[in-house]
C-alpha cells in the first residue's frame, strides 16, 4: 500500500441497520448529496492496472469520482478518456496550490476531465499552520489562488487534515482563522474523519462553517490521532457506518450546499472493493442522499 507521500511523488509531484432510525427519512424535497469516490482510494490498484481498475469500480455502480494524481505513465488525456470511456463523471479533481506558473496546466486537466472544481489536497502539514502569522500568510496565497483559478473558468476549494483543527493558532484554530481570512467564494471540502480524529464533532464543525462546506470526504473508522499519521500510516478504515463516526448526524448536518459526499479509504481494513460497495450501500439507506 503507498503512503499519501510515494503516491504524490509517483504522480509527479455491520452494513445493515436493524431499525430505521429518524436520521434515514429526511425529506425528499431536500437537496440531494450525491455520492463520489475519491480515486486515491484504489492507488495502488491503478498503478498494476489502470483500465481495469476502473472497470471493477465501474461494475460496482459507482458513477462519480475524484481525481488525485495519476501513474507516471498514465497522461492528463489518457485518464480523462478511460473515465469517459467507463462512463465516470468528474466531479472535482486534487491538484496543487494553483500559481502562475502551474495554473494554465491545471485549467487544461480540469477542461479535459470536465469539472471547474479544483481542490487544493493540502499533504503534508505546512509548518506556518503552526502560527496566526503563518496561516494568515496562507491565507492570502490560497485567495491568490482562488483568484488565479476565477481568471481560468474554475472555483478553488481547500481540504483538510487533521492539523487545521488541532493546531491552536493566535487563541483560535487554524480552521477558524482561515474561515474569517478567506474570499468567500473558496469553498471546503471537509474531511469529517481527520475532523473526527483531531477530537471534534463533525457535526457541530459543519454547523459551524455552514455554506462554506461544498463537498465533504466521507470515510469512518477507529478516527483517533497517534503520532504514526505524521509519517502517513493511519489505521485501516472501515466502510462508511462501520466505525467511530456519526454518519446519521454528519449528513443530517450538512447544508444545501453540500453536493458531494466523496468516499475514501486512505488504507482499507477489508477488501477496498468490499469496503466501496458496502459504503455505498450504508449511504444509499438516507434519503438526502442520491447515488447518481
Amino acid at each position: 500500500m503507498q503512503t499519501r507521500r510515494e503516491f504524490i511523488k509517483t504522480a509527479g509531484a455491520g452494513l445493515a441497520v436493524t431499525t430505521v432510525p429518524d436520521f434515514f427519512n429526511i425529506s425528499a424535497t431536500m437537496t440531494q448529496h450525491h455520492v463520489a469516490v475519491q480515486l486515491y482510494t484504489l492507488r495502488d490498484d491503478l498503478e498494476k492496472d489502470f483500465n481495469g481498475t476502473l472497470k471493477r469500480l465501474a461494475a460496482l455502480g459507482i458513477k462519480n469520482v475524484e481525481t488525485a494524481f495519476w501513474p507516471k505513465t498514465v497522461s492528463v488525456e489518457t485518464a480523462a478518456a478511460a473515465l469517459k470511456a467507463h462512463g465516470f463523471k468528474v466531479t472535482s479533481s486534487h491538484a496543487d496550490i494553483p500559481t502562475k506558473e502551474n495554473i494554465q496546466k491545471l485549467a487544461d486537466a480540469a477542461k479535459a476531465y470536465g469539472t471547474n472544481r479544483l481542490i487544493w489536497h493540502g499533504w503534508p502539514e505546512d509548518k506556518r499552520y503552526s502560527s496566526l502569522e503563518g496561516t494568515k500568510e496562507l491565507a492570502k496565497i490560497y485567495n491568490e489562488s482562488s483568484k488565479l483559478a476565477k481568471d481560468h473558468g474554475l472555483r478553488f476549494g481547500l481540504h483538510n487534515h487533521w492539523w487545521e483543527y488541532r493546531n491552536h493558532v493566535g487563541g483560535k484554530l487554524v480552521y477558524e482563522v482561515l474561515n474569517e481570512e478567506l474570499e468567500s467564494d473558496i469553498f471546503f471540502e471537509t474531511d469529517v474523519y481527520w475532523v473526527k480524529v483531531a477530537g471534534h464533532n463533525p457535526a457541530d464543525i459543519l454547523k459551524k462553517l455552514k455554506n462554506r462546506v461544498q463537498l465533504i470526504h466521507i470515510k469512518d473508522g477507529p478516527a483517533v490521532f497517534n503520532e504514526k499519521l505524521i509519517k502517513d500510516e493511519p489505521d485501516p478504515m472501515s466502510p462508511v457506518g462501520q466505525g467511530a463516526l456519526d454518519v446519521p448526524s454528519i449528513i443530517e448536518a450538512c447544508s444545501d450546499k453540500v453536493e458531494w459526499l466523496v468516499i475514501e479509504l486512505d488504507k482499507s481494513a477489508i477488501d477496498v472493493y468490499e469496503a466501496l460497495k458496502q459504503s455505498k450501500q450504508y449511504l444509499s439507506k438516507f434519503k438526502s442522499v442520491s447515488l447518481t
